[in-house]
């Protein structure tokens, strides 16, 4: 089995992004959601953007998005993959890769076996489909909220496309996490933080190693 990829989300300073390049993720993630703690604003992130060039790839976490929203922050922002976190519909999925000419990721919530079936729905709209656990009722935030799928469900999944394991993932379960569902990627965000939004470079350098060994 090939090493998966790595993505680390929540990027917001200088030092979180040399800490994920130096461990040699394959993405880091700019979350441009205002109820975040890891939201960036589109100066910050065109700093980080540039900083990352032909480094890692860079993904924009968006939730429901206005067009003018997303038009106005990839106008600023150099993104090489969309990520829609959102209730968006695979036509809005596909309609906004149209748009933009930029490969667009969708999140899904996870909480049992059949939630998965709705990964096939976006086979031809998305370039890839994030299992992330599925948050409480009422919660401000789609996603980065600790919370882990029970990776059981995930068992011989072979969704249409590819896909990304996220949700509770952190250095010392990351290994068994991808040893017990095959994920060929995986996603964190609070798992290498030492508080909300901020992230711990030591974690992360941990979490690259752990997914890889």
């Amino acid at each position: 089995m090939a090493a998966p990829l790595i993505k680390i989300c929540g990027i917001r300073t200088i030092d979180a992004l040399d800490a994920a390049i130096a461990a040699r993720a394959d993405f880091v993630g700019l979350v441009f959601f205002a109820k975040s703690p890891r939201h960036v604003d589109a100066d910050v992130a065109a700093m980080l953007a540039a900083r990352a060039a032909g480094r890692a790839r860079l993904v924009g976490l968006f939730v429901d998005p206005a067009p003018d929203f997303l038009a106005s922050t990839l106008a600023t922002v150099r993104l090489d993959v969309i990520q829609l976190h959102g209730r968006e519909t695979p036509e809005q999925v596909a309609a906004v890769a149209a748009r933009h000419a930029v490969p667009v990721w969708k999140a899904l919530g996870v909480k049992k076996r059949e939630d998965l079936a709705l990964a096939d729905r976006f086979a031809g709209a998305a370039e890839r489909v994030l299992f992330d656990a599925k948050p409480p009722e009422g919660a401000d935030l789609p996603g980065g909220n600790g919370l882990r799928i029970d990776w059981a469900v995930l068992k011989g999944v072979r969704p249409a496309l590819p896909w990304m394991l996220a949700g509770g993932l952190d250095p010392a379960n990351v290994a068994e996490a991808i040893a017990m569902t095959g994920a060929p990627a995986v996603d964190v965000s609070s798992g290498v933080e030492s508080a909300p939004g901020v992230k711990d470079p030591a974690r992360i350098a941990a979490f690259c190693e752990a997914a890889r060994g």
